[in-house]
């Protein structure tokens, strides 16, 4: 039985001046890097296999020159010791307990390299956030600070994080685009022709 977590969300607190947008994506990067140094449980979900499975059952929802391409693109960057990834690290999924942060909602859990989770972070924050937030500005500046503080508790230039979650963010979208049951906006729309763009190949 899953214990309760009580206090505010890292969103509130940032909202009300309490943390600052840098502290925020600080602590989203402590927690993102916390996750990625786990082992996987057993019964973690593989990456290849999930999209795999999504896509056969999802009609469709992702043209089949996408899903295609998406799956090449997996078996391309995969590596053997991919690790765990939570899949949906942003600022409403942390929990500021009397015991510090505390990352909740493993919903979207996977076995895949940080390189997605970053992926994700970075969709959330600079596509998702900006349709509900009251400031544009908090969403941007927390994903800026996020991999910059990411890349210094690695030990990990912030240009080759940048380069690997690029790599990895049409697999971001799909998946997203998947677990969200196709276009919901003119953005996401906007967003799965990138994603498209990036899978042809280089002339």
């Amino acid at each position: 039985m899953l214990g309760r977590l009580d206090g505010p969300t890292l969103l509130q607190v940032t909202r009300s001046g309490a943390v600052t947008f840098a502290q925020a994506g600080a602590i989203l990067a402590s927690l993102g890097l916390s996750v990625h140094r786990m082992s996987p449980p057993a019964e973690a979900f593989h990456l290849r296999g999930w999209m795999d499975t999504a896509f056969r059952h999802s009609g469709d929802v992702v043209p089949k020159h996408i899903a295609s391409g998406i799956l090449a693109l997996i078996d391309r960057l995969q590596q053997p010791e991919d690790g765990l990834c939570h899949g949906d690290i942003h600022l409403q999924n942390v929990i500021m307990t009397a015991d510090g942060p505390r990352l909740i909602d493993w919903t979207f859990s996977i076995r895949a390299p940080a390189a997605l989770d970053h992926g994700f972070t970075h969709i959330s924050l600079t596509e998702f956030a900006l349709d509900v937030t009251d400031n544009p500005q908090r969403p941007l500046a927390v994903n800026a600070a996020a991999q910059s503080e990411y890349a210094r508790l690695s030990g990990t230039p912030v240009a080759a994080l940048k380069q690997a979650m690029e790599a990895w963010l049409p697999i971001a979208i799909v998946r997203y685009f998947l677990l969200m049951g196709g276009p919901t906006s003119e953005r996401w729309k906007r967003m799965m022709q990138l994603a498209e763009a990036a899978l042809r190949p280089n002339d």
